[in-house]
């Protein structure tokens, strides 16, 4: 994409059905794939314990920085379509409406867009998967950066990976000090490193 003005995006990905980190693997390689989008940064693989629903097998996460071309689309426009490419390829992985906070063949959330602060009616493709059974799903609106990302370390984590210094639209503090505090009321080996990814390949590999 070279000349061509981008926008910095961070995904978050995660599973925890069949061959979890094989499946997130693929996703960054689809994310690559993407016309217009190309993996600027891949974090570490965790490994992290459930949340909300706890009687489920343990999650593989991780965070991945992308170039995003702008186009003359508002941030609004775009960050929608993107959500909307998002959802697409987990519907290709396999996703399908599950219950809320269950297992997930693969989940991708949409955690930053550059600098923009977004807070948008969904449009259909940017819907999530579960929103047909769901009416929480259903009704949920993009923000962005994500709602749920400074509480949550099973994103922290691996966004801190890649974009440590990072300080998200609307917030005072850097992901890394975030990250630290967030962690420090956590359980210890609730969300542990098990790979490096390993950029030749193509995947992680164990830490």
């Amino acid at each position: 994409m070279s000349g061509r003005r981008t926008v910095r995006a961070y995904i978050g990905l995660g599973a925890n059905l069949g061959d979890a980190a094989r499946t997130l693997s693929d996703a960054v390689a689809a994310l690559d794939a993407l016309p217009g989008v190309a993996v600027r940064g891949v974090s570490r693989l965790y490994a992290t314990a459930p949340w909300g629903v706890t009687d489920q097998p343990e999650f593989r996460n991780a965070v991945v920085a992308l170039d995003v071309a702008a186009d003359a689309a508002d941030p609004e426009t775009a960050a929608l379509a993107l959500l909307g490419r998002l959802k697409t390829l987990e519907r290709q992985a396999g996703r399908r409406g599950g219950t809320r906070w269950g297992p997930r063949e693969l989940d991708l959330d949409l955690l930053v867009y550059g600098r923009h602060r977004i807070d948008v009616e969904r449009s259909g493709d940017a819907r999530s998967v579960d929103a047909a059974i769901d009416p929480t799903k259903a009704a949920k609106r993009l923000q962005v950066p994500h709602r749920d990302l400074g509480e949550r370390l099973f994103v922290l984590a691996p966004l801190a990976d890649v974009a440590p210094r990072l300080v998200p639209p609307g917030w005072d503090e850097a992901i890394e000090t975030r990250r630290r505090q967030v962690a420090g009321g956590e359980p210890p080996g609730s969300v542990r490193v098990v790979g490096d990814w390993d950029a030749s390949a193509g995947r992680w590999r164990p830490a």
